[in-house]
């Protein structure tokens, strides 16, 4: 009657909430709201009132097994500075700034999220101790053209900070794809500018809304809120992105509500090739590998309670951003000697995506994804089996709407261990023996969607004290509608299919991460790899040195990979040595990476200065958390981290955050059409010193 699912046993319980009983040797109860439709009722087999009696029948023998580990989603225990809010929480703070402040009915929460406490009382939190509950919140008034930000003290049930921010704009938000459509459709021009196309029926053509990116000096001097809006057709095919209606491009004046400029570079033909690419857009299909199971029998290694996990040493919380995602804290490893710190606070910081076309239509594309939309609150819901494989767990998130309610999103984290080859072996010739031991992995994964492409961000944990940071990249191309049918000469990208261009562009992926390696007491350092010329002293060339450099200031600390010299940074410990008399420290490794190509003096450089360099250190303030601002959507230039570094403070001992800029120039092939294979950069975390030994060599078999 009860069934056993993906490993985990699922009991249905009333109002739509399935309670998941872990299999392994500490068996617990974990909430996670779903649907229940009727196939699963039929799945089943049995009747909602048997299933309530069943449901009371387990919990009461939980309980009486001593089993307290039982958690339910409408009694969240936030125990921990750092618990996400519960949809309790947030409906209570919405409520107390609403009654403190007057709002209109226009007004706008493009961000809700938890206040984060003081580091310090993070830190000294002890278990039991009382501790600190804030929210922020971020309102729009769309009437006035103001942004306002607010916290609210939940403990104190009071209104602790209101203030205007003044001169900048929050993030595209979901009304404003709404008037700028309407806007856009209902202006004679553009009308004008689809039936010179052929295009009739306007209901037939998509609107994409996109941040202003690099504003005229006219524009800026308005201080609107602006967005620039891309039309597509759709016709009898459902996927639009392959049908851009080329050198149209229409302003939105989104506080009017009107048309602020309108442009018509003249008519590009539109593809007429169906490349829908779901299965049954194929007369023809590949044959499916054979099932791969991928399976635990005895349940999985990690453990969650509450948002922190364990897993081979490792221990870290989780809370999902409604701006940044997937953020982790408090990351720590246990050698089984003592718990050592490595990270307080990680995560992606902003992105840029700028495009290499001069023509106007193009130029301003120059996508902010984390600041300008709100990346975490795009977090696609995973299944198992498809983005996650089946051993994996799903994990909820709890956000807030425009309006100030809550929400839950389901199944928009996934957390699973993987298996990626060896992770140490050894053959001894005199024993004939083989010695090895496989690499065990544990991915915590999201996937966002912005527009056309999608990014899949991986925290991945390895056995050896290594964190990986990976990002992939898959979805569709930005494609430009051409005359062309055949490749031409021009070098601006590459023809992807018979009328569709993919133009030359780039994705920088900023993280920013709070460092506190053995303490957080810290110091930088860069080591270089050289060679030194033939001497009396290299008479065969052959000599390899290291050197390493401490870096003293923020200045000095903006630094650029090196292939040349095999460049890594240190962060190590300034108050503790370790067995050899060395200071402990993890490397940031860096993987593939590219450099902006827009040149000094282009205006993209001067809005994403993050971008310009690899490596950034900072002094710890807890107002710096944006590489490209807090407000990165119609932006001045200067702003994020070239002014964070402007007063040049002393990185010598002190606690450091590393801000590591990640990218890959993209340029298109046909095979990226008209769905992009994964695409991936990736950079590490490794311990150098950290440990006495390898800490996996004693790893049981």
């Amino acid at each position: 009657m009860i069934k056993k699912l993906n490993h985990f046993w699922y009991f249905p319980e009333t109002n739509d909430t399935f309670l998941w009983v872990g299999h392994d040797a500490q068996p617990k109860i974990i909430t996670a709201k779903i649907s229940i439709t009727q196939e699963l009722i039929r799945y089943f087999s049995i009747s909602q009132s048997l299933l309530k009696l069943a449901i009371a029948w387990i919990i009461c023998i939980f309980l009486s097994l001593g089993f307290p580990n039982i958690a339910f989603a409408e009694k969240s225990v936030i125990n921990h500075p750092l618990n996400p809010l519960t949809e309790t929480e947030i409906t209570t703070a919405v409520e107390l700034l609403r009654r403190e402040k007057t709002l209109s009915d226009t007004a706008f929460f493009p961000m809700i999220t938890l206040q984060e406490p003081d580091k310090k009382q993070v830190l000294n939190f002890q278990p039991g101790k009382k501790f600190p509950r804030q929210v922020f919140l971020q309102v729009y008034e769309r009437e006035l053209n103001k942004t306002f930000t607010g916290t609210v003290d939940l403990t104190t049930k009071t209104l602790t900070s209101w203030q205007e921010i003044h001169h900048v704009q929050p993030a595209i938000l979901p009304p404003d794809y709404e008037i700028a459509k309407d806007v856009v459709k209902s202006d004679p021009r553009w009308q004008k500018a689809m039936i010179k196309r052929g295009i009739k029926d306007f209901n037939q053509v998509q609107i994409s809304c996109w941040g202003a990116g690099i504003l005229s000096k006219e524009e800026a001097e308005t201080g609107s809120r602006l967005c620039r809006t891309l039309s597509y057709y759709q016709g009898k095919h459902w996927n639009y992105y392959s049908r851009p209606i080329e050198g149209v491009l229409v302003t939105v004046d989104l506080n009017k509500e009107e048309v602020s400029s309108f442009v018509d570079y003249g008519v590009v033909p539109i593809s007429q090739e169906n490349w829908d690419y779901d299965v049954r857009s194929f007369s023809k299909l590949t044959a499916p590998p054979k099932p791969l199971k991928i399976t635990q029998p005895d349940g999985t290694t990690f453990k969650i309670n509450g948002n922190e996990i364990t897993w081979q040493g490792w221990q870290f919380r989780y809370l999902m951003h409604p701006r940044e995602g997937l953020v982790l804290y408090l990351v720590k490893y246990n050698d089984g000697e003592k718990i050592s710190p490595i990270l307080y606070r990680a995560s992606l910081s902003e992105m840029a995506v700028p495009y290499g076309d001069p023509n106007p239509n193009w130029s301003f594309r120059n996508a902010f994804d984390v600041g300008e939309y709100n990346l975490g609150l795009l977090a696609n819901q995973l299944e198992l089996g498809q983005e996650i494989p089946e051993n994996g767990v799903l994990l909820n998130a709890v956000f807030a709407n425009g309006e100030g309610e809550p929400y839950t999103m389901p199944s928009v984290i996934g957390i699973y261990e993987r298996d990626n080859g060896v992770l140490w072996k050894h053959f001894d010739y005199n024993s004939q023996k083989n010695y090895v031991r496989r690499n065990r992995e544990l991915v915590m994964n999201m996937i966002t969607t912005v527009d056309n492409y999608d990014y899949s961000l991986n925290w991945i944990f390895h056995q050896d004290g290594t964190l990986e940071i990976e990002n992939e990249l898959s979805g569709i191309v930005l494609a430009q509608g051409t005359s062309d049918e055949k490749q031409s000469s021009n070098s601006l990208g590459r023809l992807l299919a018979k009328n569709i261009f993919g133009v030359n562009h780039q994705h920088f992926f900023n993280y920013r991460l709070d460092l506190d390696v053995d303490g957080q007491v810290n110091n930088v350092m860069e080591m270089n790899v050289n060679a030194l010329p033939i001497s009396e002293n290299n008479p065969l060339g052959n000599t390899i040195t290291v050197e390493d450099t401490l870096l003293k200031t923020e200045t000095e600390a903006v630094r650029d990979a090196d292939i040349k010299h095999s460049r890594e940074w240190m962060i190590a410990s300034a108050d503790k040595k370790n067995h050899v008399g060395v200071a402990p420290a993890y490397m940031l490794m860096p993987g593939g990476n590219t450099i902006l190509y827009a040149v000094e003096g282009a205006n993209i450089r001067e809005k994403a200065g993050f971008a310009t360099h690899h490596f950034w250190v900072t002094k710890y303030k807890s107002g710096e958390m944006y590489a490209g601002g807090d407000y990165p959507n119609q932006t001045s230039p200067g702003e994020g981290l070239p002014k964070y570094i402007a007063d040049n403070e002393s990185l010598e001992n002190e606690d450091i955050v590393v801000w590591y800029t990640m990218g890959m120039t993209h340029v298109p092939r046909p095979e990226d059409w008209p769905v992009m294979p994964r695409h991936q950069v990736s950079f590490k975390l490794m311990p150098r010193g950290f440990f006495k030994r390898n800490p996996a060599i004693n790893l049981g078999e």
